[in-house]
Parts: structure tokens; sequence; C-alpha cells
């Protein structure tokens, strides 16, 4: 039996399910909540890649609202300058980015991070990033591409599903079993590629194999060519609060260059790090 077989057999047999305990509820009362501010920014996140333009039907039908709530929230954003409107068909304007701006620009975590990610993309000669979980998928908080464009996904901003990234699979592996295993149930597993993991068992096996090596290797499945390796950053306390990524084109180097050349100073990184989050 290979090493790998053997490594995947003890992966699957640890992959057991947390034994449940009585679920807390926590989180503000229902009453001290501001709906509409709710519902104004689900309006906003109802645009994507795919969906730049919607109508106030589209809107309602992504946000749950009525077409006549959905009516009101638009134009009380166009008002405010966040969405534009071309006879039926509305869009966000620039004005959006500003409330990503207010994050990156006063947030502790990327201004911690950035030069870290300086000093491994331009030892690396290759792009470095850092993310976030955010539901279902991982947020670049950070990212420098030291003059090679590796990916368009390697910016701050962009979202890209958890399951097929390097960056996703350390965050998810910091979770506990009855978490990943809640993920998995909810995903859509769609092969972005030939190489993407889309058999649920797989991918649970995956993520145990980040939790147990500390590490998390994915060759092509976010993007055809884009091979990545990344490791959790963790704050003083050993809690997970990120995930940060070196990632080359699968042209330049093989996945057995990526752990020899790559891993070891992320792992520098990641302990100089821990001393500062």
């Amino acid at each position: 039996m290979s090493a790998e077989r053997s490594l995947d057999d003890e992966l699957t047999s640890a992959v057991i399910p947390d034994a449940p305990t009585e679920e807390v509820r926590t989180g503000p009362l229902k009453r001290d909540l501001v709906a509409g501010l709710e519902k104004g920014l689900a309006v906003i996140e109802a645009f994507d890649q795919e969906r730049p333009r919607l109508t106030i039907s589209e809107v309602a039908g992504r946000t749950g609202l009525t077409r006549a709530a959905a009516r009101r929230y638009l134009l009380t954003l166009t008002h405010l300058g966040f969405v534009s409107q071309d006879r039926k068909m509305f869009a966000l304007t620039p004005k959006v980015l500003r409330l990503g701006q207010s994050y990156m620009h006063s947030a502790r975590l990327p201004r911690i991070i950035e030069p870290e990610l300086h000093k491994l993309a331009y030892a690396m000669k290759e792009a470095s990033s850092a993310g976030v979980l955010d539901g279902n998928d991982v947020i670049c908080i950070s990212a420098t591409s030291a003059g090679r464009v590796v990916s368009p996904t390697l910016q701050p901003g962009t979202r890209v599903p958890a399951y097929c990234t390097a960056n996703g699979r350390v965050l998810l592996a910091a979770q506990s079993q009855a978490d990943v295993d809640a993920f998995i149930a909810r995903q859509e597993l769609t092969a972005l590629t030939p190489h993407t993991i889309v058999h649920p068992e797989r991918l649970r096996i995956e993520i145990a194999r980040a939790r147990a090596q500390g590490y998390a290797l994915i060759d092509q499945e976010l993007e055809q060519g884009l091979r990545s390796v990344s490791v959790p950053l963790k704050n003083y306390k050993g809690d997970t609060v990120a995930a940060m990524a070196i990632s080359v084109h699968a042209s330049r180097m093989s996945m057995e260059q990526m752990v020899e050349h790559c891993l070891p100073p992320l792992l520098q990184a990641q302990a100089h790090l821990r001393m500062l989050l």
C-alpha cells in the first residue's frame, strides 16, 4: 500500500463528526437590528460579475424582497449615488468601492499582513495573497503580484469559492468537523476545471489533509494553470484569523517544487505574524 493511500485511509477514518452539543443562541435580539440596513446591503450584494445590471424584478427575486420594496431600495441607493439607472436597468456605481476602502484603510488585519506579503512576493518572485472566510467564499484582503500577473482573482476584494482554493481549504480545516460537514452539504460543487474536486467525500478528505499537514496545496482546481500553497495565519491564542498563499503558474513550478521552495518561507511568515496578530 502506498504512503499516499495510507494517508488517505488515515484521514478518512479521522473525519468523524463532533459529538452533538447543546446549541447556545448568541447574537443581538431581532428588535435591536435595523432591517432596512440589512435589506439595503442585500440589494447591493445582488449585483455580481454574472449579473452587473438588474431590473427591479430581478433584484426582488435575488433578495426575497417584494417588487415594491426592491424599487424603493434601488431608488434610495440611486439617490445616494451607489446605484445608477438606465431605463429599467440598474447597476452599481464606483461609489460602492468606498465601503470596501473603509475596511481596507481601517482594519488592522490587512495592514499587519501586507508587509509580509510583499516580502514573500519579492523574495520568491511569485504572487502572494491573504484571505478570510465569508460564508461559502474566501475574500482576498491583501495581495501583491511582484510583477507577475498570475490570476485576476489575486486582488484585494475578490471573492472565490472556498472549496477549491488553497486559502479556503486551510480556513475550512480550522473549523470543527460538524461545521465542515455543514459547509460541504450546502455546496454546489462545480468543476471549474478538469482538476476541481467535486466529490463531497474526497473534498472532506482534502480538508482533513490540510488540517493534518498544516497547509493546503491546490493544483489547478480554481483556474487552469494556477497552483497555490497556503498556510493558516493564527493569532497569539492559536485561533485561525486568515490564510496566506503563494500562487504560481503551473508551467513554472511543479507541485513538489512548491512544497520545497514556497512552503518554508510561508511557514516563516506564519511564525512571524503570529507574534503580531
